[in-house]
């Protein structure tokens, strides 16, 4: 598997980041209908091109099988193609941004117990928890922080 860095998202990757993203979420939020998929796929190409810095993880064939995005101190999206959950990349993605972008807070639906156990897994504890979502639905949000493993000494 290869982590890099893209600087040059082309239309091409974008619709290939956008099939992982969705599979991704069908897999995982099992709380949102295939309608609310639809409507939120509209606007994920856009995310993808505005989020500062993007982080793919590829098979040997070059083919994007995951992906971090990050702004400032936030994981603001994590995805992984469903075939690939298990492996290790999520774990990979994230100690990335952890050691390269300091990040240090992500948001998670509470709807999805498989995505808060991973960050938990992954050192991320729940600081502040919300109704609605950041458009004004229904779906509670964590916001989670990271704090990292104490020393041995």
């Amino acid at each position: 598997m290869k982590l890099f860095e893209v600087e040059n998202r082309t239309p091409e990757l974008i619709t290939q980041l956008l099939q992982v993203w969705e599979t991704s979420v069908r897999a995982t939020h099992l709380f949102l209908s295939d309608s609310e998929i639809e409507h939120i796929k509209i606007y994920v190409p856009q995310m993808l091109e505005e989020v500062p810095d993007l982080v793919i993880a590829e098979t040997e064939e070059d083919h994007p099988v995951a992906f971090l995005g990050r702004a400032d101190r936030s994981l603001e999206m994590l995805f992984v193609a469903p075939e690939m959950r298990g492996r290790g990349i999520g774990k990979q993605l994230v100690s990335y941004g952890i050691e390269h972008y300091a990040i240090e807070v992500v948001t998670v639906n509470e709807q999805n117990p498989q995505a808060i156990g991973f960050y938990e897994h992954m050192g991320f504890r729940v600081c502040k928890r919300t109704e609605l979502d950041e458009q004004g639905n229904p779906y509670p949000l964590l916001y989670m922080r990271y704090t990292p493993p104490a020393r041995q000494s």
